[in-house]
């Protein structure tokens, strides 16, 4: 599914996510759940923008070559959800939460940690998009 998203809203735009913040997002989970350590975020499904000046962002993980027996069915379940962070004051990423089993109609907008307007311009976080 291609979902076309407006670039502005109040207070609120999209980003473009390069690889250092993907990595540096990444680590964030990886430090919340480290267990989890052959993983990526899933191609097409990473949402990155900002809110009065504090960033967001949104993405599910899968996992990849090497991943351990544990860590495939585990990922089994956390794959299927999409996580949630914000940008720390020093550059970092912090874990917010993640989205609850089974995924809401409304997405990323049902999501509280998540400006309201943000998750307009992701389209709520559309799966497979």
């Amino acid at each position: 599914m291609n979902v076309s998203v407006p670039a502005d809203r109040p207070g609120c735009r999209n980003l473009t996510a390069g690889s250092q913040v993907k990595a540096a997002v990444t680590g964030a989970y990886r430090r919340s759940f480290p267990r989890f350590v052959h993983i990526r975020p899933t191609p097409g499904q990473f949402f990155y923008g900002q809110c009065d000046g504090v960033r967001y962002a949104a993405t599910r993980f899968e996992a990849t070559p090497g991943a351990t027996h544990d860590e495939l069915v585990g990922m089994q379940d956390e794959g299927s959800a999409t996580k949630y962070f914000r940008g720390t004051s020093a550059g970092g990423w912090t874990y917010l939460t993640s989205d609850g089993f089974p995924r809401g109609a409304q997405g990323c907008g049902a999501v509280a940690q998540i400006p309201e307007a943000l998750s307009a311009l992701w389209a709520n976080c559309p799966a497979g998009r």
